[in-house]
């Protein structure tokens, strides 16, 4: 996570060390969930946690996404104790194997998260409802002092296909962020990432658009992370697969870069590092 091609540095502290992360990066995704939406990033057993951890550093992933709850539209609700202990089994063969790794975890719920970077030293919380499904959270990560992924969502994953109905598409997008983002600075929350979270309370048409204004989120001064891994807006438009998605997941990832994301959350990730190699070559020749 250095800086290159002259960017104006972005700053995020992973616990204790600056880095930049204004040179794109890629964050790989470990889902230890028995129904996440992609059938092949479902990781339940020692040996399938510890190979993809490994798949993900080799391949030249800087963060490991930690994630235990899936949040497709017609995922099952599980309680908090059937997250943590997903996530604790997981944590603590990582811990084991992969001391120095940074780990992000996946989860809207405060008390998770405090006892993921407590205990286990989580560097970063990624919250796909921004606050909005735990009360606690901002307060948490301010305590907590970790960077924290804000995106953005409307209801709940059960409930967010009912939540695409806006008057002001992007405007109403941007207001979300500015209200959160002044609500996290105020509470010393140094660290945050805007996520505008594709494929969560968006159509199609949603998705594109929003993928065509993504610059803008720059307005902010803050890494902007995309994460459009193999999603229905891929699928649904070529009528294929999850499975069969990785071309097109490749092509929104660039597509991203040309927009200006900083991090790219993502399943196959020595696809999405060779997408950032090139796009930085063809943007040093300018």
């Amino acid at each position: 996570m250095n800086t290159i091609n002259n960017r104006n540095p972005l700053f995020m502290n992973l616990k204790g060390t600056l880095y930049d992360v204004s040179a794109p990066c890629v964050m790989g995704i470990l889902n230890v969930t028995p129904d996440s939406f992609f059938a092949g990033s479902r990781y339940q057993t020692e040996t399938d946690i510890l190979d993809r951890a490994t798949r993900i550093l080799e391949e030249g992933g800087k963060i490991i996404d930690l994630g235990a709850y899936s949040s497709r539209p017609d995922s099952t609700d599980i309680s908090p104790e059937e997250e943590m202990s997903r996530l604790e089994f997981a944590l603590k063969l990582l811990n084991r194997e992969f001391p120095d790794a940074i780990l992000s975890v996946d989860t809207f719920r405060a008390a998770i998260a405090r006892r993921c970077v407590e205990e286990y030293g989580v560097a970063i919380i990624n919250d796909i409802s921004g606050g909005q499904l735990d009360p606690d959270m901002f307060e948490t990560v301010a305590d907590l002092n970790v960077p924290y992924i804000l995106m953005h969502m409307i209801g709940t994953p059960q409930t967010m296909t009912q939540h695409t109905n806006y008057e002001h598409f992007l405007e109403e997008i941007f207001y979300y962020f500015s209200e959160k983002v002044n609500r996290l600075r105020l509470l010393g929350v140094n660290d945050i990432i805007l996520d505008p979270g594709f494929g969560f309370s968006k159509t199609l048409d949603d998705n594109y658009r929003l993928l065509h204004h993504l610059s803008g989120f720059k307005v902010f001064g803050l890494p902007i992370l995309s994460g459009v891994s193999r999603k229905s807006m891929i699928y649904r438009l070529l009528d294929i697969t999850p499975a069969d998605s990785l071309n097109g997941t490749t092509v929104l990832n660039t597509l991203s870069l040309m927009e200006g994301a900083n991090i790219l959350r993502v399943h196959d990730v020595r696809e999405a590092v060779e997408a950032i190699r090139i796009v930085d070559k063809y943007k040093s020749q300018f």
